[in-house]
């Protein structure tokens, strides 16, 4: 496996999947732009940071399912299903109590072994449908 894919591989498992914030300081850019499909725009660590709290109250449980990785050149894409079980309020919506489970991809840059940005797209539809 690549450098890169390796480092957004840590992206998922590491810092999501087993909670551990040290991953920012390793894996991300100090100007790091983070374009969520939440409808989150960050800038900096400290703005991502703040974004993965919320969630991470919001789903605990968050689990990230990498089913595939592309690359080309500096850039990663991953195709992944999040799953877990919504018991804190995210944005709007009030712990439902429910488990979720949708799909994504996300679209990863990469320089001097750092994400320099990361834009994610996924199903909210299917999100929505499960949280209210």
């Amino acid at each position: 496996m690549s450098k890169n894919k390796q480092i957004v591989k840590s992206y998922y498992e590491n810092l999501w999947n087993n909670h551990d914030k040290s991953y920012i300081d390793k894996l991300f850019d100090d100007e790091i732009v983070f374009k969520g499909s939440l409808g989150v725009e960050t800038i900096g660590k400290e703005a991502f940071e703040t974004y993965f709290d919320m969630v991470s109250v919001a789903i605990p449980n968050l689990y990230h399912a990498v089913e595939q990785l592309i690359e080309e050149d500096n850039q990663v894409v991953a195709r992944a299903w999040y799953s877990g079980r919504q018991t804190g309020k995210l944005f709007d919506f009030e712990a439902s109590n429910n488990k979720i489970r949708y799909n994504g991809a996300s679209f990863f840059t990469i320089e001097d072994g750092k994400i320099k940005s990361i834009w994610v797209l996924s199903d909210l539809y299917s999100l929505y449908k499960q949280i209210q």
